[in-house]
């Protein structure tokens, strides 16, 4: 009997499985896909304002308007200085023509290649630009290697033949040198790079502890005083739906707004809440809160427990209400007193409620953005910093795609890490139970 059932309810546990897989399916193509798109552009030196680096390349390329407009040029120029030049100088300049000829002969072997040639070079000519698909061609690896080292090793020749006073037009010389050496596009795979600059970075780290500071005392704050709010609503008294509508107003103000009002309530001149602290002793100055680093830091916290405190205790309420009123009932006859009945009755019948009230608030902590955006930017001297806004300025401000998308995928996993705790820790007889059984 007890075989069959076990039976029975393994296929059952099949059945709910094959039921949710859809559903799994698409958290996974949602949630994880980006991160996985993420961690794909950190392995690269993706950056927006360099042109060279604004596409993800695996294979060397070379920029034919850059080449063209330096190559010819250079060989004009190599031909006025070797005409001048000294017996020894004269020859080593020769061979450094018939280098970037027989380079250039070369290129020209691929047809493909020969033909976008001659198009840019039309182009050129008509005092035209190019298009980018029109004027970056693929190379072999083996050829962009050897285009590299020969005319890196032409620049740096150049260069000393310009010191030692060898060249009559050394600027003309080692300018067109460097750009004909800037137009191979290199591969730009950098695999873990910024992951290793990342972690090595003070910036970084001073961001994280922000991010955890920031994370640890507004949501400890929110948890005490929405457990409070939610044990005082939860009561019967008159006007309790005027007092619970109320005290959700708050939360339902967009964060941006919020962030607004409070930089002017800490106003280091006309601020109320500036004044207020000021005058009771709180801070030395009007101007401390927004301008010091100390001041920052608690400024953010403040404003962010008002405005999330409401939202942990509608959570909290919802576990209190599904407590049945007869339990404490019980209790007070049997002379338990309210903080016995708070300990032994309250606490661990929501302790469900609590788990998902601190996971839901940490991570949407962790992960803030606009509200110190808009109240800080960061500031001062980066002390209220997070990680995410670390992140927000390295891609979009720097347009720095590789750092920043391997700064994306940091996030993730530090929040990966705090679920696994917060459900490890705490929730693993709500998530265990069932297995057990």
């Amino acid at each position: 009997m007890a075989k069959n059932l076990n039976e029975s309810q393994k296929k059952e546990r099949r059945l709910g499985y094959f039921l949710i897989a859809p559903s799994l399916i698409l958290i996974l193509v949602i949630a994880i896909w980006p991160v996985i798109q993420s961690f794909y552009f950190s392995l690269f030196d993706y950056r927006l304002n360099e042109p060279t680096k604004s596409s993800i390349h695996l294979d060397y390329s070379l920029d034919l308007e850059r080449y063209l407009n330096h190559q010819p040029f250079l060989i004009t120029a190599l031909d006025d200085e070797i005409e001048e030049a000294s017996g020894n100088v004269s020859t080593e300049l020769t061979e450094i023509k018939s280098n970037i000829e027989k380079y250039d002969e070369e290129l020209l072997q691929d047809e493909n290649i020969a033909e976008r040639y001659e198009e840019v070079n039309d182009i050129l000519f008509n005092f035209e630009v190019p298009s980018d698909e029109l004027k970056f061609v693929e190379i072999e690896r083996q050829f962009g290697q050897d285009f590299e080292e020969t005319f890196g090793t032409v620049k740096e020749r150049l260069g000393e033949l310009a010191a030692d006073d060898q060249l009559q037009n050394a600027n003309r010389l080692t300018g067109l040198a460097d750009g004909l050496n800037e137009s191979i596009v290199k591969p730009n795979f950098i695999g873990v790079s910024h992951y290793k600059q990342n972690l090595s970075d003070g910036r970084l780290w001073r961001s994280l502890g922000n991010t955890f500071l920031f994370t640890t005392v507004s949501v400890g704050f929110e948890l005490v005083l929405g457990m409070a709010i939610a044990l005082l609503i939860n009561k019967a008294f008159f006007g309790r739906g005027l007092v619970r509508a109320s005290i959700l107003i708050p939360w339902a103000i967009p964060t941006a707004v919020s962030a607004m009002m409070w930089k002017f309530l800490y106003d280091g001149q006309n601020g109320i809440i500036a004044k207020f602290f000021s005058d009771i002793g709180i801070v030395d100055s009007m101007s401390t809160l927004l301008t010091t680093q100390a001041g920052a830091m608690a400024s953010v916290i403040l404003t962010d427990v008002w405005k999330t405190t409401p939202y942990m205790a509608l959570l909290l309420l919802a576990g209190l209400q599904t407590i049945p009123s007869s339990l404490y009932e019980a209790a007070s006859i049997d002379g338990a007193s309210k903080w016995k009945q708070f300990t032994t009755i309250t606490l661990p019948l929501i302790k469900s409620a609590i788990l998902v009230a601190l996971l839901f608030r940490t991570l949407d902590a962790f992960r803030v953005f606009d509200l110190i955006y808009v109240l800080t930017g960061g500031g001062p001297a980066n002390s209220t910093e997070v990680i995410s806004m670390l992140a927000y300025k390295v891609m979009f401000t720097q347009t720095n795609f590789g750092e920043g998308s391997a700064l994306a995928v940091i996030v993730f996993i530090c929040v990966a890490i705090i679920s696994t705790i917060y459900i490890k820790f705490l929730g693993s007889d709500l998530l265990g139970d069932g297995v057990k059984k």
